[in-house]
C-alpha cells in the first residue's frame, strides 16, 4: 500500500549535514567573533528587560524593610564607619611615610586608579566555564582584559565586551590564571582557577618554598592585567608528598564568587616615572633638559 505522506529526510542525510556544518563552523570559529559581538550588543537590551522583575522585586523588599531595621542597619553602619574612620587615620600616616620613602628610593607612585561600580546582570549557566554578566559595556570604556573586583578582593577580568554590557571571567574558571605574591615573604607564585568557585590551585610550588597554611595571597603586578597588591585568596590546603615532584596547595578566594552582585571595574594607573633621573627630567624646561642630556648619559 502507497503512504499517504512522502518520507522525509533520510537520516544519513541528517548525519552528513550535521557533519558538515560542524567542520564549518571549527574552520570559522576566529571569524565569528565580530558576529558574536552584534548579537551580543543587540540582545544587551533583552537583558536589562529580563533584569527588570528582579529589580522591581528588590525595590519592593526595601519598602517594605520595617523601620527597626532600618534603624538597626543605621546603626551598625555608623558603628562600621567610625572603625574605617579610624583605620583611615594610620594608614594616612602610613601613605605618608610610604612616599617618602618612594621619592628616597626612586619607585615608581601609584597613582589612584578610575574605578565604576557595576552590577551583575546575568550568572553563567555554562558547567564549563564560570562568568558573570555586568551593566556595562563599551560606552562606558570598558574593554577586554580590565580587571574586576569587589569588596573583599579580586574577582575575575572582563573577557567580552559589547555596548551596553561585558562579560567577566572569575578566577575559579579552569582557563584563569592570576600571578600572586605571598605578603609574608614576598615568594611569587601562579594562582589557578579549579572550576570550583571557592577554590584555586597553586601549581609547581617546590617544595622546599616557604608557604604555609594561611598566607594571604595578593596580586604582584606581573603580567601588567591585575594592579598589584589587591587581595586574591588564603592558602587553606598544604600537602607535600614524597612521591610527587611539587607540593600540592591549595587556596581560597577571598571574594564571595557565590554571591556576588555588585563590582569595581578598574581601569590601570598612568604610567609614573621610574627613576629619579626621569622625575627630574620630567620637571625640567625644555631648554634645561637639552643642556642636561649628555651628562645625564654619560
Amino acid at each position: 500500500m502507497k503512504p499517504i505522506f512522502a518520507r522525509g529526510i533520510s537520516n544519513q542525510f541528517r548525519l552528513t549535514l550535521a557533519i558538515i556544518l560542524s567542520v564549518f563552523l571549527l574552520v570559522a570559529n576566529s571569524r565569528l567573533d565580530p558576529v558574536r559581538k552584534s548579537i551580543s550588543s543587540v540582545l544587551s537590551p533583552l537583558q536589562y528587560v529580563a533584569n527588570v522583575p528582579g529589580a522591581l522585586l528588590d525595590w519592593s523588599a526595601e519598602s517594605l524593610a520595617t523601620r527597626n531595621m532600618l534603624a538597626q542597619q543605621n546603626r551598625e553602619l555608623l558603628r562600621q564607619q567610625l572603625l574605617m574612620s579610624e583605620r583611615l587615620q594610620r594608614f594616612e600616616h602610613l601613605r605618608q611615610e610610604n612616599d617618602r620613602l618612594r621619592s628616597l628610593l626612586g619607585s615608581p607612585v601609584h597613582l589612584d586608579a578610575k574605578k565604576i561600580v557595576a552590577e551583575v546582570m546575568e550568572v553563567a549557566s555554562d558547567p564549563y566555564h564560570q562568568y558573570v554578566v555586568l551593566n556595562h559595556g563599551s560606552r562606558s570604556g570598558v574593554f577586554v582584559g580590565q580587571p574586576v573586583v569587589d569588596a573583599q578582593g579580586v574577582v575575575g577580568q572582563v573577557v567580552q565586551v559589547s555596548e551596553l554590557s561585558c562579560r567577566v571571567l572569575l578566577i575559579s574558571d579552569v582557563t584563569h590564571a592570576i600571578p600572586v605574591r605571598i605578603t609574608r615573604n614576598d615568594v611569587r607564585v601562579v594562582a589557578n582557577g579549579t572550576g570550583v568557585l571557592d577554590e584555586l590551585e597553586l601549581r609547581y610550588v617546590s617544595k622546599s618554598t616557604d608557604i604555609r597554611v594561611g598566607d594571604l595571597l595578593v596580586s604582584s603586578g606581573l603580567g601588567k592585567r591585575f594592579p598589584e597588591g589587591y587581595p586574591v585568596a588564603r592558602v587553606m590546603s598544604l600537602i607535600k608528598d614524597d612521591g610527587q615532584s611539587y607540593a600540592n596547595v591549595i587556596a581560597q578566594p577571598l571574594a564571595a564568587l557565590d554571591r556576588i552582585r555588585y563590582l569595581l571595574l578598574i581601569w590601570p594607573d598612568k604610567p609614573a616615572p621610574n627613576t629619579l633621573v626621569d622625575k627630574i627630567d620630567a620637571d625640567l624646561p625644555t631648554t634645561k633638559k637639552t643642556e642636561l642630556s649628555p651628562e645625564v648619559s654619560q
